[in-house]
């Protein structure tokens, strides 16, 4: 508001002044007292390494933040009037910003929610907090299985592969996760010299194409995975058998962005567009997924290794529960991507109207676990748009242990959601390959925003545990959470999502009826 009163305030200003003046002095090139003061701007817009935006459009992009000004001010009045939502996402977006700068993240006047509206979710609060610190929150894997387990955050940043993000947003996350000593998900692009930077903790993921760890045909290669597990930064290992954004497609890399040093990490052709397999070739069907998870566990030196899927045929899911029974061999962990989640390229049906929503999918997977009375030694990673503590709370609630954030952490590093992550062209330098645009991207100031984001989330995360009255996540409760349905109806989650008896499934008899049809079909020995 500040910015945009002094702006007009000065060009009304100026413009009476020459007016004035080219009456007063008609032979003087008053054109000069404008162009100077904007040679001035555009000096500083291009040397300041607060606003990339900026260093990228100097000038015109001040406009931006006009616009963005006027926006915040006006959008509270038309909240209940817009039922798509849009002024409620850039509210958390604004938070985000807020918290990644550390600017006063708190807000005048009450909610901007219709508290009446169906779908308005509130939490339990109690009238005995307790106290509840941020260290105490992290979370064990592979602790009963593995020579090497990891303590993680309760949140951390998703996956991004490198190619999809340029080399300094790679940078600046890697150093964000450092800082804060959460996880960073390389994405399947591979390890490049970027993640290693900081030394901040990976998640490496291998997808489909086996980016990094492949041979010339693009089989998988244990000599060259071994060689990348055994990385000190590399603390866990993640296998990508789909994507909430575009399930079943495998990923895309526009040939625009694939450079020399990316075909060189991805052991892939320049120039050309790479398109991962929409399935692995290093195994078949449920069980042999499970023998080359204990596989990659054995060759990256006993670390933790999961996979990560967005739920769709139930039966593939608990075929793989029966595979779990049958052989004794589990994953250290589950990624559970929704059908709402982000990608940088994608056909318009796929990021729509393929893949089970995060919450539906969570809730399954949760139980299918229950179900087979395992869930006590499977952790539970949610992924999927976590832009406030409610958020990550929120999953927890309905099963998760951990959570992943994409756009949440974009969004600290200064995305402004210009959906150009497809063109090479992004206005911010965080989704691109052109070094003019890059290399504006500061990587020690971006890093401490995406710092701060995690930061701020987990002291607030603590909070709303403190006000539940409860101290450690593992007491969240489905009835913490409450949801308005209908005009007459409040449910809380334990009715919404209601949980399964835990080893119900391994008795036929004892099966829910609703469960009974996909758990019967269901193979160890195929998917289908």
């Amino acid at each position: 508001m500040v910015f945009r009163q002094a702006f007009i305030f000065s060009s009304l200003v100026l413009s009476a002044v020459l007016i004035v003046a080219g009456f007063r002095w008609p032979d003087i090139n008053w054109a000069w007292v404008v162009v100077g003061p904007l040679l001035v701007l555009g000096v500083h817009d291009l040397t300041q390494n607060k606003h990339t935006l900026l260093k990228i459009y100097p000038l015109v992009g001040h406009f931006r933040y006009l616009f963005e000004s006027v926006r915040r001010e006006l959008q509270q009045y038309f909240v209940e009037s817009d039922l798509d939502g849009a002024p409620v996402n850039r509210e958390f977006r604004s938070l985000i910003y807020q918290r990644a700068k550390k600017d006063n993240d708190t807000r005048a006047f009450g909610t901007i929610f219709d508290v009446y509206r169906d779908g308005y979710e509130w939490l339990n609060h109690s009238l005995a907090p307790k106290e509840c610190l941020p260290a105490n929150l992290r979370v064990s894997f592979g602790e009963s299985e593995c020579a090497r387990p990891y303590y993680a955050s309760p949140l951390n940043i998703s996956a991004m592969s490198y190619g999809a993000l340029s080399r300094n947003a790679v940078m600046a996350l890697n150093r964000g996760a450092k800082l804060g000593h959460f996880a960073h998900n390389t994405g399947e692009g591979g390890i490049s010299d970027w993640h290693l930077e900081f030394g901040g903790d990976l998640i490496w993921q291998i997808g489909t194409g086996y980016f990094g760890c492949r041979t010339p045909e693009g089989d998988f290669d244990t000599r060259l995975f071994a060689e990348q597990a055994g990385r000190d930064v590399v603390r866990m290992i993640e296998i990508k058998l789909s994507q909430g954004a575009k399930p079943g497609h495998g990923g895309v890399l526009p040939a625009a962005k694939v450079t020399e040093e990316i075909a060189r990490i991805r052991m892939v052709p320049i120039g050309e567009d790479v398109l991962s397999p929409p399935g692995h070739s290093a195994f078949t069907n449920p069980v042999e997924l499970l023998q080359f998870i204990t596989l990659l566990r054995k060759h990256s030196g006993g670390k933790p290794v999961g996979f990560k899927f967005c739920p769709g045929n139930r039966r593939e899911f608990l075929g793989i529960c029966k595979a779990m029974l049958e052989t004794g061999l589990r994953p250290d962990f589950i990624t559970v991507d929704g059908g709402e989640g982000g990608t940088g390229a994608a056909p318009v049906e796929l990021t729509n109207s393929v893949g089970m929503p995060l919450r539906d999918g969570l809730h399954f997977v949760h139980n299918a676990l229950r179900g087979i009375g395992v869930r006590d030694r499977i952790r539970i990673i949610a992924s999927g748009k976590a832009f406030s503590a409610f958020h990550v709370l929120r999953m927890m609630v309905l099963g998760a242990d951990t959570v992943n954030s994409a756009r949440g952490m974009m969004l600290a590093l200064g995305c402004i959601q210009s959906r150009s992550c497809n063109t090479d062209k992004c206005p911010t330098g965080i989704t691109t390959q052109n070094p003019a645009r890059y290399k504006q991207l500061d990587v020690t100031d971006k890093g401490v925003r995406v710092a701060n984001f995690h930061h701020s989330t987990m002291e607030t995360l603590a909070e709303l545990l403190s006000i539940l009255g409860k101290d450690q996540l593992k007491d969240l409760d489905p009835t913490d959470i409450n949801r308005r349905v209908n005009q007459g109806n409040v449910m809380n989650y334990s009715q919404l999502y209601p949980r399964i008896d835990e080893g119900c499934l391994l008795h036929t008899d004892c099966a829910p009826e609703e469960w009974a049809s996909d758990w019967h079909q269901a193979t160890a020995y195929s998917w289908r």
